[in-house]
C-alpha cells in the first residue's frame, strides 16, 4: 500500500524539496505550453473561439502579458477570465497564516517577513488552491482603492500601532490575490483616481495609503473586460492605464448559427421530466438562432449595449415551456415546440434588448417582425415554395388549416389525412409517426407558405386560419 506524499509544512522542509520560486505568469505560461503540446482544450464548453479570441488569450498568457477583454454582453468574457484559473497549479505553498499569499521563498508583507525572521526555517506553511488565487471586482463609480488595494484598519491602531507601520494596513482585493489572477469587470466604470492607483499597481508597484507610501512587489495577472464603447470613449479610461495593458483582445458573438445551437443546447436549464418527453425539431433551434441574429443586424436595436447569446438561450427555454405546458393540459406523451410558440418568447426577449427609439409598445412589434423574417429564412433554406404547389392547389378547392399554440396534435393529425403534399415534406424534415412533432412540423411548412405570399392566414384570439 502506497501513502500519499506528504507536502512540505515549514520553510526547512520546502527548502530541502528543492521548491523553486516561479511568478504567476511563468506558471501559466507552463501550463499553458503543457496544454497546447496535448492538445488540450484552453476553454471546455467556449464555442465560436476557436480561431478568433482563443489564439490571443494563448499569445498573451505566452507573452506574459496583462489582457483586458472588449466586447458586448453575453459575449463568454467573465467565463473566459474564470477560465484562466484553470491555468494556475493545484496547489501552491505560502506562508501560514500570510493575508496575502506570501510565498514562503520570498515573502513581500511584513507581517511574513518578521514570522520568517522569528521563526527561520521553522516558520509553518500551508497550501492553498487555484480558488484562492482568484479575485474578481466589478467596477462601479464607488469603488474606493481602498476596496482594491487597502486602507489602514482603524482596530490595529486603536491597540496601539503607528499610522506609518505596515502591520497596521488591511489589504485589499487585489493584494489578497497575490501569485494570481486579479479580474476587473466593467473597467471604465473606475473612477479616474482609482484608475491611478491601479495603473501605479501594475508599474512601479507601489500604493499610498493615508498618505504613506507602501511597496508591495506583488505578482499579480490583471485581467479586465470592457464594452468597446465605454472603452474607446475619450475620458472614461486614462490612457497611461489603457497602455499598461499588453493584450486588448475584441470578443464577439457566434458567427454561425451552429455554435449559437451548440451554446443555446449547453447553457439552458434541463430538468429529467421535461427532457424524456421532449423532442425538439432542428428548424425550431435555428428559427431561434436566426431569430437572434437578424436582432444584432436590426437597425431600430441598440447595437452598441448588444444582444446577448441570453436572448436565444431565455427564448430556447421559453419555446421548450410552452411546448410541455400544452402537452400537460391535452395529456399528451410527447411534446414538441410548434411555430404558434414563438410569439411566447417576446416574453424572454424584452428587457434584453433596447430599441433606439422609446415608442410605445414598438419592442413588441419588432419581435414579432423578427419572428416572421426567422422563419421565412429558415423555411427557404429547407424548401422553395414550388416544392408545395400540390398542397397549394388543395387550399384552392376551399380547404382550410387551423393552427394554435394549444391545438392538441391528434387534431394535426387527422388534418394531414385530407392533405396531398405533406408527406414529402415531412420525410424531408425526417418527421416520424409521433403527432407532436407532425403537428410541429405542419405549422412550419403552412407559415413558411403564408410569409411566402402562397396561402393568406387570418389570425383572431390566437387561432390561425390558412387559406388562399
Amino acid at each position: 500500500m502506497t501513502t500519499a506524499k506528504r507536502k512540505p509544512d515549514t520553510l526547512g522542509a520546502l527548502k530541502k524539496s528543492g521548491y523553486k520560486i516561479v511568478s504567476v505568469r511563468e506558471e501559466m505560461r507552463r501550463n499553458l505550453i503543457a496544454r497546447i503540446e496535448s492538445g488540450t482544450p484552453l476553454f471546455p464548453g467556449i464555442v465560436g473561439f476557436d480561431d478568433t479570441v482563443i489564439p490571443q488569450i494563448q499569445n498573451a498568457v505566452l507573452a506574459g502579458q496583462d489582457m483586458i477583454l472588449l466586447g458586448e454582453r453575453g459575449q463568454a468574457k467573465s467565463r473566459i477570465i474564470r477560465g484562466l484559473v484553470d491555468l494556475l497549479d493545484e496547489e501552491i505553498p505560502i506562508l501560514a497564516g500570510s493575508e496575502i499569499n506570501d510565498h514562503p521563498l520570498a515573502p513581500v508583507s511584513k507581517q511574513a517577513r518578521d514570522l520568517v525572521a522569528e521563526q527561520g526555517d521553522d516558520a509553518p506553511v500551508e497550501w492553498i488552491g487555484r480558488d484562492k488565487r482568484y479575485g474578481e471586482k466589478l467596477a462601479t463609480p464607488d469603488i474606493s482603492i481602498a476596496d482594491l488595494v487597502g486602507d489602514v484598519d482603524p482596530i490595529k491602531i486603536a491597540e496601539g500601532r503607528y499610522l506609518s507601520d505596515e502591520l497596521a494596513i488591511h489589504y485589499g482585493l487585489i493584494p489578497r490575490s497575490n501569485r494570481g489572477i486579479f479580474c476587473i469587470n466593467e473597467l471604465p466604470d473606475l473612477a479616474e483616481r482609482i484608475q491611478v492607483g491601479l495603473f501605479n499597481l501594475m508599474e512601479e508597484r507601489d500604493v499610498q495609503i493615508k498618505g504613506y507610501r507602501v511597496r508591495l512587489f506583488l505578482d499579480v495577472v490583471v485581467v479586465a473586460s470592457a464594452n468597446p464603447e465605454d472603452y474607446t470613449n475619450r475620458g472614461r479610461i486614462i490612457t497611461p492605464l489603457k497602455d499598461r495593458y499588453g493584450a486588448q483582445i475584441r470578443t464577439h458573438y457566434p458567427r454561425e448559427a451552429a455554435h449559437e445551437i451548440q451554446i443555446m443546447e449547453a447553457e439552458r436549464r434541463t430538468f429529467a421530466d421535461t427532457e424524456e418527453r421532449m423532442v425538439i425539431p432542428a428548424y425550431i433551434k435555428e428559427i431561434i438562432a436566426e431569430f437572434t441574429a437578424l436582432a444584432r443586424r436590426h437597425p431600430e436595436i441598440n447595437q452598441r449595449s448588444g444582444v446577448s447569446v441570453r436572448v436565444s438561450i431565455a427564448n430556447y427555454e421559453t419555446v421548450i415551456a410552452n411546448a410541455l405546458r400544452r402537452a400537460l393540459m391535452s395529456h399528451e406523451p410527447k411534446a414538441a415546440p410548434r411555430i404558434t410558440d414563438l410569439p411566447f418568447m417576446v416574453a424572454s426577449t424584452v428587457g434584453k434588448i433596447e430599441l433606439e427609439t422609446m415608442e410605445e409598445e414598438r419592442e413588441g412589434k419588432v419581435i414579432e417582425e423578427l419572428v416572421k423574417k426567422a422563419v421565412l429564412n429558415v423555411f427557404d433554406r429547407y424548401f422553395s415554395p414550388s416544392d408545395f404547389d400540390q398542397l397549394v392547389v388543395a387550399f384552392e378547392t376551399g380547404s382550410t388549416i387551423e393552427t394554435s399554440a394549444g391545438m392538441p396534435s391528434a387534431d394535426y393529425v387527422k388534418t394531414l389525412a385530407k392533405f396531398d403534399g405533406f408527406r414529402d415534406a415531412l420525410k424531408k424534415l425526417k418527421v416520424g409517426e409521433d403527432p407532436a412533432v407532425i403537428a410541429s412540423a405542419m405549422e412550419f411548412i403552412v407559415e413558411g407558405l403564408h410569409l411566402n405570399r402562397k396561402l393568406n392566414r387570418d389570425s383572431v384570439d390566437g387561432l390561425n386560419r390558412y387559406h388562399v
